[in-house]
């Protein structure tokens, strides 16, 4: 599958830069189908072939899934080699949506995760007295 298409670099080349918004517009989903790391692509810059926008589910830390903006390589991501003979998927049924309108979404999933780690851990620390 192709990360990339004319028609999403044409769409980012019409959106431009999209640093100083409080609220960019999510032109591209990218995705493990393995895993839980997403992609949330706002810039393109097909000079180099790197996307800007938000990832999630990347990393985790003690404290919770940390995610973040940044940078990230669509020919790293097309590298990538996973179980199956998957590799990192463009997300082919997304729409353009807000950065705030996305995470609205995401919320109550969020909340009723964190919800469930704190339980387990209060259970963990419970069982370790």
């Amino acid at each position: 599958m192709k990360l990339i298409t004319k028609e999403l670099e044409k769409r980012f080349e019409q959106i431009g830069d999209q640093s100083e918004k409080d609220n960019p517009i999510i032109v591209a989903k990218y995705f493990n189908p393995v895993g839980a790391a997403t992609w949330y692509a706002t810039e393109y810059d097909p000079k180099t072939n790197i996307c800007f926008g938000y990832v999630e589910n990347l990393v985790s830390s003690p404290n919770g899934i940390y995610d973040e903006w940044g940078y990230f390589s669509l020919k790293e991501l097309a590298s990538v080699k996973l179980p199956f003979g998957l590799s990192i998927e463009r997300d082919r049924h997304f729409n353009e949506i807000t950065f705030k309108e996305q995470m609205e979404k995401k919320r109550p999933k969020r909340e009723l995760e964190t919800k469930k780690d704190k339980k387990d851990k209060d259970k963990s620390d419970e069982l370790e007295r």
